[in-house]
């Protein structure tokens, strides 16, 4: 008579078909998974880098609903975003290029952008003080100004 699980064809060695229990771990194993959950952890999974070869193959590159995947060109210095909304449907491609930058370049620093007629030099400023003077000299003064200035002196 024999023991175990008899031979069937198709079927591996060491295959228990119908579901048939494993070894369970001892109870020292158990307490040791109880006591130490952490170390069963794997470490932080990374998105590995996904190469494809060109804007075609990135556009038929297939995401799951709802992502976001970013695409690295094989072929040339760019890479892709690809997202896909909830429903299924892919939103447009978003297409980056990518160069190196080295240390002896420096970042542009934002300079003061003035815009035309938006503001004057310090030469039109006193030109036009120079025309008002010239203007109120001329003119006598009205009788508001008149009023402030008997005010003003008294």
């Amino acid at each position: 008579m024999a023991f175990g699980v008899p031979y069937q064809p198709g079927f591996a060695p060491g295959y228990y078909p119908m579901g048939q229990p494993t070894a369970m771990p001892d109870q020292l194993a158990q307490l040791r998974q109880a006591a130490y959950p952490q170390q069963q952890q794997t470490a932080q999974q990374t998105a590995p880098i996904i190469w494809v070869q060109g804007e075609e193959a990135a556009k038929s590159y297939l995401c799951a609903p709802g992502n976001s995947v970013l695409l690295m060109d094989s072929e040339k210095s760019s890479f892709y975003i690809k997202t896909v909304d909830a429903s299924g449907m892919p939103q447009p491609l978003r297409i980056f290029d990518y160069a190196e930058r080295t240390a002896a370049q420096k970042q542009p620093t934002q300079t003061v952008q003035t815009q035309a007629g938006e503001f004057v030099t310090r030469a039109e400023f006193d030109a036009l003080a120079a025309r008002f003077d010239a203007l109120e000299a001329d003119k006598p003064l009205t009788k508001k100004k008149e009023s402030e200035n008997a005010k003003s002196t008294v």
